[in-house]
């Protein structure tokens, strides 16, 4: 995200972004650090927004990064005149699904501005059928390019997902099985729900690996 803003956005003093769902803020961070830009993250967990405020003054860029705890439904109609927003890997049902997402992001920026969305899609000669978790929140490359034509939102580049190598299912796995089974110690009346959350995680691992196409679009509004 950080390479693609900075290969095609004008960066200057006055340049905004908006990081909605930011998370723990490792995007909203790496950007305002790489490109001193400010960043603005809003994410509905506390935690995380304590831990982006303490990795933005770790990395000398709190001057750079503001971190607010808020309903990002919310702030999608309150959050304008930004040169760019993202939305990572939340997914575009945090927002009302693909469409209504569009609608919110693009209210945000400014015309011309910049959207950058983390996204999986079916891709050609996929089947939703073949989809193991959480089908109905995938759909195909050409429902995805009809809609941002519908939009009129640009589609400039789209960036792999993840680099060959990067999903470690082995250890990732392992770690999440780990965890949940001192979770289940701790919380035994509690077992089923962990044990679901691991069966989920390792469809999900799979369905990435097999039958999705993870990337990132950068949009801009027309």
């Amino acid at each position: 995200m950080v390479n693609l803003i900075g290969r095609y956005m004008n960066i200057s003093d006055k340049t905004r972004v908006l990081d909605l769902a930011c998370g723990k803020g490792a995007v909203a961070v790496k950007v305002a650090q790489n490109l001193r830009v400010k960043v603005k993250g809003i994410d509905l967990m506390p935690e995380f927004i304590e831990y982006a405020r303490q990795k933005a003054k770790e990395y000398g860029v709190d001057d750079l990064c503001e971190f607010l705890i808020g309903d990002i439904n919310e702030s999608a109609i309150t959050e304008r005149d930004y040169d760019c927003v993202i939305l990572g890997a939340a997914g575009v049902d945090v927002l009302g699904g693909p469409s209504e997402a569009l609608n919110k992001l693009k209210a945000t920026i400014k015309q011309g501005g910049y959207i950058l969305i983390e996204e999986g899609y079916v891709p050609d000669g996929g089947k939703l059928e073949d989809i193991r978790y959480n089908r109905d929140a995938y759909y195909s490359e050409q429902f995805w390019m009809a809609l941002f034509k519908d939009k009129r939102v640009e589609l400039l580049e789209t960036a792999s997902g993840h680099s060959e190598g990067d999903l470690d299912s082995v250890s990732g796995i392992a770690a999440i099985k780990a965890r949940a089974v001192e979770l289940c110690l701790r919380y035994p009346e509690k077992k089923a729900l962990f044990e679901s959350y691991v069966r989920n995680q390792q469809d999900e691992y799979a369905d990435i690996a097999d039958s999705l196409a993870c990337v990132t679009w950068l949009l801009r509004k027309m």
